[in-house]
């Protein structure tokens, strides 16, 4: 199945999350190794695409929670409990028991 983000196609999750966000995955989540210069920089770019897009984190909250809802059985490894074995119930009889 191919995955479609306006006229892109993504690949892999990753570019699947950057073309919805519209926004490279590091600069949110930062690298590996990078300077504290280097932070502050993306953490600059982050605020100033933040202040131009006050509701991008509530879009991005609601996207993840739908992509949650729709693959969570697969996620979670989620099984319906009706859908369990019920447990033989063992039933201790009262013969052989001396009162007290």
């Amino acid at each position: 199945m191919r995955t479609f983000i306006g006229d892109h196609e993504a690949v892999s999750t990753d570019e699947f999350i950057e073309l919805a966000l519209g926004t490279p995955l590091e600069l949110w989540l930062g690298v590996d190794g990078e300077t504290a210069e280097e932070r502050a920089a993306r953490l600059d770019a982050a605020r100033d695409i933040l202040a131009d897009y006050p509701d991008l984190p509530d879009d991005v909250s609601r996207v993840a929670a739908q992509v949650i809802e729709a693959l969570a059985p697969e996620l979670f490894n989620v099984v319906p409990i009706a859908a369990l074995p019920r447990p033989a119930v063992r039933r201790r009889s009262a013969k052989g028991r001396v009162a007290a």
